[in-house]
């Protein structure tokens, strides 16, 4: 049997999703921020061309992780050195970084570059950091009184690292990784009693929180502008009921709205919207899915969203049938990070959730969130492709 090189055990059911989503992602950059910069004087390919770039760098970057050994991603003092990296930025990035965006500390300003987000960034190595060390410990895991003296250093770590995300803030982000710890967390040994406990719990306590923080912005009222985080308690109060105050905190949300309205089944033709010429403040990160439906209408949104939660079920079958419990935990994080920050996107322009500034995968505007989606794709192509092989090397035995 002649040997298999790598190149043959390429993952097309989940590349050929990415590419898709991608290629579709710069065509609605393109439409959804080109009117803007027309009348800003810039160029209409302006930020469609830095996307296309860091899409370039992204294919770039899957094949260097695609090359890899898995077991070299398995290396605990790598991934321990790689925490450590990303904790001190996001430190410096909060407490020693002048540059702001929409109030917050989020972003590190480099010249000739722009900027990035670590937070971002910090979403894939938490997974990746909590994959190798519960990967190291499954044996003990599984042992009765032993999980949380196996799992608490680990998730600690993580936590901590996320308390300073919210200090920029970036409550999106954070909660995200919040949630991506606790699939960690119970995705990694725990008896299922545990995963539907925590989830009921979960989703009271998130919805009680919600709550609590929308009821306690109305009551501060007009003393509301003097506390320092005054825009993030907004948003909790203005989703209960944007059309209070759609003259105000409201009309993004209410822009959204009409956006969903105005596409109906068909759109209204591509470049024809009419909430991207100034209604809606982000229509090329936040609202990029009311984008899609107010210009392609609710079809060809649908099928996007068919496109990306197919390559998502496709990650996790890859994780299901792994038998390594790296691989199996790598992929079930990621695809439940897509998940969580689908949810997350759609549910603030939906106004299911709070509004978080979390950007849509793949389809956004945003060099630091595509590079970080790709990394992720990367991991998974290569991991799919060493399961592949241990698969036919038991056939051709």
């Amino acid at each position: 049997m002649p040997k298999l090189k790598k190149r043959h055990l390429l993952d097309y059911s989940i590349l050929i999703p990415y590419l898709v989503l991608c290629i579709f992602g710069l065509v609605m950059v393109y439409s959804s921020t080109s009117y803007l910069q027309l009348v800003d004087g810039k160029s209409p390919m302006g930020l469609v061309r830095n996307q296309t770039i860091f899409f370039v760098i992204s294919l770039v970057i899957i094949g260097v992780i695609y090359k890899l050994k898995t077991q070299f991603l398995k290396n605990d003092k790598l991934i321990n050195v790689i925490y450590f990296i990303m904790l001190a930025i996001l430190i410096y990035t909060r407490f020693f970084n002048n540059y702001t965006a929409n109030g917050a500390y989020g972003w590190i300003r480099i010249p000739g570059v722009g900027t990035i987000q670590p937070a971002e960034f910090f979403k894939i190595v938490t997974i990746w950091y909590l994959s190798v060390k519960f990967y190291g410990r499954q044996a003990l895991i599984n042992v009765r009184g032993k999980y949380w003296s196996q799992v608490g250093r680990p998730a600690i770590a993580i936590f901590a690292a996320a308390l300073v995300i919210v200090a920029m803030p970036d409550l999106g982000n954070a909660a995200i990784i919040i949630l991506i710890l606790i699939i960690m967390l119970l995705a990694s040994g725990v008896n299922y009693l545990y995963t539907i406990f925590t989830g009921v719990i979960g989703t009271l306590f998130s919805v009680g929180v919600i709550k609590a923080l929308g009821l306690l912005g109305e009551k501060l009222g007009d003393k509301l502008d003097s506390l320092p985080f005054s825009h993030v308690l907004e948003r909790f109060i203005v989703y209960q009921d944007p059309f209070e105050y759609v003259y105000d905190k409201g009309h993004q949300l209410v822009n959204g709205y009409y956006a969903f309205f105005n596409g109906g089944l068909f759109g209204r033709g591509l470049g024809n919207s009419i909430q991207k010429k100034g209604f809606l403040e982000f229509p090329h990160t936040d609202y990029i899915f009311a984008i899609v439906v107010e210009e392609l209408g609710y079809l060809v949104a649908i099928l996007v969203l068919i496109i990306i939660f197919y390559m998502v079920a496709r990650i996790f079958l890859v994780g299901i049938r792994s038998t390594d419990p790296f691989n199996s935990l790598m992929c079930i994080g990621i695809g439940a990070l897509f998940l969580v920050q689908i949810f997350v996107n759609l549910g603030g322009v939906l106004g299911i959730i709070p509004l978080t500034g979390v950007t849509f995968p793949f389809l956004s505007q945003g060099g630091s969130s595509l590079l970080m989606l790709s990394i992720c794709i990367g991991f998974v192509l290569n991991i799919s492709a060493e399961e592949k092989r241990k698969k036919y090397a038991v056939i051709s035995e």
